[in-house]
């Protein structure tokens, strides 16, 4: 293992020890799956829960027994609502839709936001010079918004600034 994986496994421990420490509010996170058929009837998606964890911006931090020591990128998130009636407005807001009817059936709290379709990031060698939202460059650790993004920050300010807002948010963030 290089210095810059062995320092971005120890940053990002320490984030979710003052993350847990700090009792910071996590969200669920889950997998989309659609059922096959069963006897040619056709069955709703649903999103399963894989565990809890604590958004970070572009990354995802595992907060719950399942997920400890464990991060991803970002994929998508839903607040899980009533899901309404299909309204064929968007084909957008009709995929939102379906998401929060998934979710729904999926049996998470109401009101909860539940992640899904994030990219499992192997805290590795697979780091070292790789293109996706957290890398590792000359033994320095860092992380980008998306892989398709140009810019990348060091991760130690990175998450330096994201877990002081998850544990003191600014006045009227969380109101």
């Amino acid at each position: 293992m290089t210095d810059g994986v062995a320092r971005a496994k120890a940053l990002l421990d320490a984030a979710a020890r003052a993350l847990d420490a700090a009792d910071a509010r996590d969200e669920a996170l889950g997998e989309y799956v659609e059922p096959k058929a069963l006897l040619g009837i056709r069955r709703d998606p649903t999103i399963r829960s894989l565990g809890r964890v604590w958004r970070v911006g572009a990354l995802l931090l595992g907060s719950s027994p399942e997920t400890a020591g464990q991060v991803w990128a970002t994929g998508r998130i839903t607040r899980v609502t009533e899901p309404g009636r299909s309204q064929f407005v968007s084909v957008s807001a009709e995929v939102r839709r379906a998401y929060r009817a998934a979710a729904q059936k999926g049996h998470f709290a109401p009101g909860d936001t539940v992640n899904h379709s994030a990219t499992p990031i192997p805290l590795d060698e697979t780091l070292v010079g790789s293109d996706g939202v957290l890398f590792v460059e000359g033994d320095e650790p860092f992380v980008r918004w998306s892989p398709t993004a140009g810019d990348a920050v060091p991760l130690a300010g990175y998450l330096a600034d994201r877990v002081a807002l998850l544990v003191d948010p600014p006045k009227g963030a969380t109101d």
